[in-house]
């Protein structure tokens, strides 16, 4: 569907997004609200959008965090809308609460906590029930343990750092780590060749893995009895990555001391040795503060100037403006389509001045600058193409 530009853009927001972020979109360009109508992109953070009828009038999505468990990509592919997260800007807080989890496992400060909690303050025995119930929760120091992390990205990269300063050896296993988190991981890391040497080779293991196919139940029945015998399991990273029926057979056999996750469900909320947060990962001021500024700058680059940086389902895209006009174009990945545009574009008498185009598995985007404006006639062709999901004219704004 070819469409042409015009103000204001119209932002639907479904959750609490941080108002930081919202002041990037100004107010004398964009409207955001719970309620907008016919809204030309969504600003979403954990509400569930595939029972939802997302508008045709959707050109973008951004989720203020890292996953997209809660957005239908593939539907959102196929319309040729691209589907925006915030990589990293959460990493901190949630490096944190793995360091907050291997303490409270190491140290044993939930059950501790419990004990203290049941204590009665009138007892006149109190001190010497203090010390008395003290030696059940003697714990280890992290200094001189070892430390597996699977899955090298940004979160994962600052755990191994922080763990290395806290005097922890660190094995590291990611087959699809990235340049940029390669030059960012720490020399000291040792590199591991599977999940397998990982779990053998750790007292303390950290997952931080998207969950998609390949990563449902990473750590389960057929893997779980290789960790040394009373290790510790840290799931910051999704529910599913851990099979939860074989982390808990293994806690019942004494194979894992501590399951530390920030999914509570209700088959593993009673165990004793199970310590589960609600999902409090990124749920800092700053975390919050970071995503929302993060793709709220992604989203207005993208509508109004058709770049595109972080989305999961489209090529990273960054063209300076050299004209007023503009033509962004989603298309399946398939020959000869520039040469399609190219030519329905010459045919109506338009001069192209510069043309990107970069493709990611079946989706390619074209973005097209032109010296003259761009008629309703020459976008609608320009729709007409087969394999073309979505034309958008970008017009540079207040020209």
């Amino acid at each position: 569907m070819a469409e042409a530009a015009g103000p204001p853009l119209r932002i639907l927001v479904l959750n609490q997004i941080a108002a930081k972020g919202l002041q990037r979109l100004p107010a004398g360009s964009y409207v955001t609200g719970k309620d907008v109508a016919e809204p030309d992109a969504v600003l979403v953070r954990s509400a569930d959008m595939h029972g939802m009828d997302i508008p045709a009038s959707v050109r973008a999505i951004a989720r203020a965090g890292a996953g997209t468990n809660n957005i239908p990509v593939q539907a959102m592919s196929a319309r040729g809308v691209p589907v925006f997260t915030a990589p990293g800007a959460n990493a901190n807080a949630v490096k944190e609460m793995v360091l907050a989890g291997m303490l409270m496992a190491a140290r044993q400060l939930a059950p501790a906590q419990r004990f203290v909690a049941q204590l009665d303050p009138a007892a006149p025995d109190l001190e010497q029930q203090i010390e008395a119930g003290k030696k059940d929760f003697a714990g280890v120091e992290l200094a001189g343990q070892t430390l597996g992390v699977i899955g090298l990205g940004r979160v994962g990269c600052l755990v191994a750092d922080a763990a290395i300063k806290l005097g922890m050896e660190v094995l590291g296993y990611d087959p699809e780590i990235t340049v940029d988190a390669a030059w960012s991981l720490p020399s000291q890391v040792r590199r591991a060749a599977s999940v397998e040497q990982v779990l053998k080779g750790a007292d303390f293991v950290s997952l931080h893995v998207p969950l998609v196919d390949a990563t449902r139940g990473l750590v389960g029945a057929a893997n779980v009895g290789a960790m040394r015998p009373g290790a510790v399991l840290l799931n910051f990273s999704r529910q599913g990555v851990a099979d939860d029926a074989a982390v808990l057979a293994a806690l019942d056999a004494r194979q894992l001391a501590w399951y530390v996750c920030d999914f509570p469900n209700a088959a593993i909320l009673r165990h004793p040795r199970v310590i589960a947060l609600p999902h409090l990962g990124a749920s800092t001021r700053e975390a919050e503060e970071n995503c929302a500024v993060m793709v709220a700058e992604q989203l207005r680059d993208y509508l109004e100037h058709g770049n595109i940086a972080n989305a999961v389902n489209f090529p990273g895209m960054a063209m300076a403006r050299e004209s007023h006009w503009r033509v962004a174009i989603a298309n399946a990945n398939v020959p000869n389509m520039l040469g399609q545009i190219s030519t329905t574009m010459a045919h109506a008498g338009l001069n192209i001045h510069n043309m990107a185009n970069k493709s990611r598995g079946d989706m390619a985007y074209t973005l097209v600058d032109v010296d003259s404006p761009v008629g309703t006639g020459v976008l609608d062709a320009l729709a007409a193409i087969e394999g073309v999901l979505a034309v958008r004219y970008l017009p540079h704004r207040g020209s």
